[in-house]
């Protein structure tokens, strides 16, 4: 690169990262938008909507009616936001929260009110009393009869309900004669193709049409032009896109095990508030600083490249969660800090293959090129191993999992982007433009190789004994409080307390003056929202029996002088269900799978992958042990720390085991498989100490400045990012190594 190209590069780096931050802090126009206060924020983070319906006509519905009721609505409000989050309340009543919206009537409106929906035969009979002429969903109108849908019901001509309907969307297509036009397309259920069939065929023969009524009320009416056996039917023709789609939500929400009425919709404030959002941009800011700091003394100019590679990285991922329409919360966090934590971790890599370049004599420029020549594989094979994993759980996992994986896919593509491309320009220009001398970059030093795999019965036994402690320590949980760990809401369900005060609080006066005393009788941490426009603050805890909800009566009365008629207590159900732990667990076990068969084909070697989950499982196992001796809280942020360790611990053994596969093909015949082990954890060491340390400063500096919620977040994380340096350089070896010999290949017998 001559000298004039590297100024342009740089100043292209340079005005390219201050005009997305410049975008970051102020937006695109003067009412912000594209700005980072412009990203939508999960529930945990901003508030949002929360609307609570009731059974129509049933105060005791079954337990499979409102489990199923609860699933099919889940799926539904993911449309607004993958946050979105549908639990029971009471023992007929359903409460939907959904974060990053404030128009309560608007999501009402779209959502639409959760009826019945049922397709009726009907002959049109202009002039018959029996019929009368109204107005249809698609803007046509239609003769309907004149019967009540239970005598419709008796008589035989409702062949079909909402539960027969797999799915209904608004499409638009050009018929034979290259016209436009709008329709509805119905989907069935297996079982409701075979009764569709029946029920067109009947309609054909018989000149009948098909009618829609949702909850009670008349929605639509259709010719049928012959019988369907595909279970595939299109209403059309609609007179608007709008129509096509009120009356396609209107189908999908009519199959509905239950009836469901609004009780009350309202807009509820943020769970963690202003402080914890401050604070944790603050902890993030100090600790990103620390990095940038930490890596320009250790690594010199090649620290400066990769500073101003990082902080592009960091204000492309503000610019991309506006982009992409992410929703942003805690978990969405998590993500992101093991993608901030990724990219360090590619530089570190870079680095230090510059300098084992240059500390055997080669030239800078060459050993630039070379550097990052080799650490090319280790890190492409690191990012797309969890690269795997986030795509399986953006495809399976439910939906407060995906905020997860969405932040962490889209941190790892910004992060590769940046440490192979931005930071290799910054670099090569930083040379052309004269800083050549060794000085300047670092020499590696010769380091006598380590005897790892002399002390792994040492490493084993500490491992198998914090294991096995763990395993004691939640039996012993088990049987003196009923649950292995210290299980929120979230997991176990609990109790809401609605009070309306007489004045107005903030968050933070809230959870200084008065949830110390709400804890007090509860003996468990509590969760509180505002509710927008009024006094009222909710309390959700764990679950209080009568003698408990009198005294919080007595204490809301006595202490804060709320008359006793404005406080309210529901049982509510875990928001967690035991559908989203089973659909996490499947895709955290895909995604493993995915990754076995990815380090197989990379490493041609299935033993490499096997030592890397077995690494994983333990670091998990451990974690899981703190988490019960230590009695954190464990709740809606649990799985995304567990997912976070298990990206951590995967990239961070690929690293190792890439240059284990690099020096046996250089191996000399003296040289045994113990000393290539050995000599290439021995070499990456300072990579894994590097990265290890940066990425928990990060978490460390959250945990110092954090709120109680966030603390409960990032310190089983630190203990996930030692635990995972530690398995990776003191386990994954030998763990291959004796597989190797246990299970030798047939070029290896030979």
């Amino acid at each position: 690169m001559k000298k004039n190209k590297a100024i342009v590069v740089l100043l292209i780096v340079l005005v390219v990262l201050a005009g997305i931050a410049y975008v970051d802090l102020n937006g695109t126009n003067a009412s912000g938008a594209g700005s980072a206060s412009d990203i939508k924020l999960g529930l945990d983070l901003a508030g949002g909507v929360s609307i609570t319906y009731q059974v129509v006509g049933d105060e005791n519905p079954s337990r499979t009616d409102m489990q199923d009721t609860i699933a099919k609505l889940q799926d539904r409000v993911y449309n607004y936001s993958t946050e979105a989050i549908v639990y029971q309340e009471g023992t007929n009543r359903i409460n939907i929260e959904i974060p990053g919206v404030s128009d309560a009537n608007a999501i009402l409106q779209e959502l639409g009110r959760p009826g019945t929906l049922y397709f009726i035969h009907e002959t049109d009979s202009e002039g018959n009393e029996n019929y009368s002429l109204q107005s249809s969903t698609n803007g046509n109108y239609g003769y309907v009869l004149n019967k009540s849908i239970d005598e419709l019901q008796e008589e035989g001509s409702i062949p079909l309900t909402g539960m027969d309907v797999a799915n209904a969307e608004a499409v638009s297509y050009t018929d034979n004669y290259g016209n436009s036009t709008i329709a509805v397309r119905l989907t069935m259920t297996n079982e409701g193709t075979s009764k569709f069939e029946e029920a067109t065929r009947r309609a054909y023969n018989n000149s009948e049409t098909l009618a829609i009524y949702y909850d009670g009320s008349f929605a639509s009416v259709a010719s049928v032009n012959n019988i369907m056996t595909d279970g595939v039917a299109l209403i059309e023709p609609m007179d608007s896109w709008e129509r096509a789609e009120r009356l396609a939500t209107t189908i999908r929400i009519g199959g509905l095990s239950l009836e469901l009425e609004e009780l009350h919709s309202k807009v509820v404030g943020a769970q963690l508030g202003v402080e914890a959002i401050s604070t944790s941009l603050l902890a993030g800011a100090i600790g990103f600083v620390i990095v940038v700091l930490f890596m320009i003394a250790v690594y010199r100019i090649m620290g400066v490249a990769s500073a101003i590679g990082l902080s592009l990285y960091v204000a492309l991922v503000v610019l991309l969660l506006n982009g992409f329409d992410m929703t942003l919360t805690l978990s969405g966090i998590a993500g992101i800090i093991l993608s901030i934590g990724m990219a360090v971790d590619a530089n570190v890599i870079i680095f230090a293959r510059i300098r084992e370049e240059i500390a055997v004599g080669t030239s800078i420029r060459t050993a630039l090129k070379i550097g990052f020549d080799k650490a090319l594989s280790a890190i492409v094979d690191g990012n797309i191993t969890t690269l795997i994993a986030a795509a399986v759980l953006l495809l399976l996992a439910p939906g407060s999992i995906k905020g997860f994986a969405q932040t962490l896919a889209l941190g790892i593509v910004l992060s590769m982007f940046t440490a192979l491309v931005v930071t290799r320009w910054v670099m090569n220009a930083f040379y052309a433009l004269g800083i050549q001398d060794v000085k300047w970059y670092g020499k590696g030093k010769a380091v006598k190789g380590i005897d790892f795999l002399s002390r792994k019965k040492l490493f084993f036994g500490i491992s198998i004994a914090v294991i096995v402690a763990g395993f004691v320590v939640m039996g012993v949980n088990q049987a003196t409080i009923g649950d292995p760990f210290n299980l929120s809401l979230e997991f176990k369900g609990g109790t809401a307390t609605t009070v309306n005060f007489n004045e107005s609080r903030t968050l933070e006066q809230i959870n200084n003056e008065i949830v110390p005393s709400v804890e007090e009788i509860t003996g468990s941490a509590v969760q509180i929202q505002t509710v927008q426009d009024s006094n009222e603050v909710i309390f959700k805890s764990n679950t209080l029996n009568v003698e408990q909800r009198e005294e919080m009566d007595e204490m809301f009365v006595e202490k804060f002088g709320v008359s006793k008629q404005s406080i309210t207590s529901e049982t509510i159900s875990s928001t967690i269900s035991k559908e989203m732990t089973t659909d996490t667990i499947l895709a955290v076990v895909v995604a493993i799978i995915f990754m076995l068969i990815y380090i197989r084909v990379r490493f041609s070697d299935i033993r490499f992958g096997i030592s890397s989950i077995a690494a994983l499982t333990h670091d998990v196992l451990v974690v899981l042990a703190f988490y019960a001796a230590a009695r954190i809280s464990v709740g809606n942020t649990f799985i995304a720390c567990l997912l976070t360790i298990v990206g951590y611990s995967i990239n961070a053994t690929i690293v190792i085991f890439d240059r284990v596969r690099e020096n046996m093909r250089s191996m000399g015949k003296k040289e045994t498989l113990e000393q290539v082990v050995n000599d290439s954890i021995t070499e990456t060491l300072s990579r894994s100490i590097f990265t290890s340390l940066t990425t928990f400063i990060m978490v460390a500096v959250l945990y110092v400045l954090g709120v109680t919620s966030i603390k409960d977040f990032a310190l089983p994380l630190m203990v996930g990012i030692v635990c995972g340096t530690y398995s990776s350089v003191c386990l994954t070896g030998a763990m291959w190594l004796g597989l190797r010999k246990r299970l030798p290949q047939k070029a290896e017998k030979a």
